[in-house]
């Protein structure tokens, strides 16, 4: 019961769980893959602007499994970011699909647009 309590509050507990790992995950990166991997993990937390919890935590944990592969198979890093690393960060945001913190935005800014419209021309009627 406390549980479902705090989940409404803070949100998933599996989540914030699943997140972890894949951060842990990370941290076990030999160098330079874990340096890397850590500085596109910080890109996406402040560009991607997520708010769909479970597509997070599967963009991150395919992520996560991107930096171990390259690293067991010892891919360069060039070869896995190529020539701009802020492409590569904003294409693979990209292909997740979900609601993001803009989106929310959007709607609200385009609500009050057709607010401010709607009383512009109850105005003009009067």
């Amino acid at each position: 019961m406390a549980a479902k309590w705090i989940e409404a509050l803070t949100g998933s507990l599996e989540q914030k769980k699943q997140y972890r790992q894949s951060v842990a995950r990370i941290d076990a990166l030999p160098e330079p893959y874990r340096g890397s991997a850590k500085a596109f993990h910080r890109y996406f937390l402040y560009q991607g602007g997520l708010v769909d919890g479970d597509v997070l935590v599967t963009m991150f944990s395919d992520f996560t499994d991107l930096w171990e592969r390259a690293a067991a198979d010892g891919t360069p890093i060039r070869e896995v970011v190529g020539d701009d690393p802020a492409e590569f960060a904003e294409t693979f945001v990209e292909a997740y699909t979900g609601r993001r913190w803009m989106d929310k935005e959007r709607d609200r800014l385009a609500k009050a647009i057709d607010t401010a419209v709607d009383e512009e021309a109850k105005g003009k009627t009067s």
